[in-house]
């Protein structure tokens, strides 16, 4: 599936995740990119959903009104669960345009989450800019605890440089479980000088990403922000989210931005990714 608007082309597997397979500017990729048919797995993709939950859930088990869940494994050997199950599973096309597209997914209970959902994302592409809502709606008959996100890849260029606005930073133990905040200055550096694979708080967009090739500025209406910044790869990660890592393990989850679904309620989130060539 494919979108296009001037000079953007936008590639979409709802088979894989409902994933973004890449973005281009004429030709030049926006994020990490690759054709629709070579693409082998959502994390091999240029972004995905994250829902019903962000980044960890510590291994595998929670605590929810009283009751105690496990999921399952799903990323590696680690021992928490990661990143939801909307990057796990196939999605629907469910309207396709020139330059719009909706992807749904309904789901059933199961090992890897236990409350039902329906999760709906709608593309549009403009000649500069592409925007993306994420929603999901609680379908089971009892309240059930939901996050929303994305984790969009950006390629690492020789001027790549990040500049974001946040007020706290999340630090993190060797398993990458957030265990303390500390104070977070504004960080506008070049992104192979940075270290990080944190949470941050208080984020107050847009998050300026440039380099020798493009201009990209990402919003949200999310105000949490996962950065991941590998030295030794060849992209880096500017995920908005909408809550800290693992919130539901945290003395007040809602103070850490994990919202209480009621049924029948949803709750919608929205990325927006202006783009201009240098």
């Amino acid at each position: 599936m494919e979108l296009h608007s001037g000079d953007l082309r936008l590639a979409l597997r709802a088979d894989l995740g409902g994933s973004i397979a890449g973005l281009w500017h004429r030709g030049t990729p926006i994020l990490r990119s690759t054709e629709p048919g070579q693409l082998a797995s959502a994390r091999q993709s240029a972004c995905y959903p994250l829902v019903p939950y962000s980044n960890r859930l510590a291994y595998q088990r929670f605590r929810w009104l009283g009751n105690d869940y496990v999921t399952t494994a799903n990323f590696d050997d680690n021992p928490h669960s990661v990143h939801g199950v909307g990057w796990l599973r196939a999605w629907e096309g469910a309207v396709h345009g020139e330059a719009d597209a909706v992807l749904r997914y309904w789901h059933v209970p199961d090992a890897h989450w236990p409350f039902p959902f329906e999760a709906k994302q709608a593309f549009s592409l403009t000649p500069h800019s592409l925007v993306v809502t994420l929603s999901v709606t609680n379908t089971a008959d009892i309240a059930q605890p939901v996050g929303l996100g994305w984790h969009p890849y950006f390629p690492k260029r020789n001027l790549s440089r990040l500049r974001i606005t946040v007020s706290d930073r999340w630090d993190s133990d060797e398993t990458q479980l957030p265990v303390r905040k500390v104070v977070q200055a504004h960080i506008d550096d070049e992104v192979s000088g940075l270290c990080f694979d944190n949470c941050f708080d208080g984020w107050r967009g847009p998050a300026g990403i440039s380099d020798e090739v493009l201009a990209l500025q990402l919003s949200s209406n999310l105000t949490h922000l996962v950065v991941y910044t590998p030295a030794n790869k060849g992209y880096f990660c500017v995920e908005p989210v909408s809550h800290v890592s693992d919130a539901i393990h945290g003395e007040d989850p809602a103070s850490l931005g994990l919202r209480t679904l009621q049924p029948g309620e949803t709750f919608e989130a929205l990325m927006t990714l202006e783009v201009a060539a240098l």
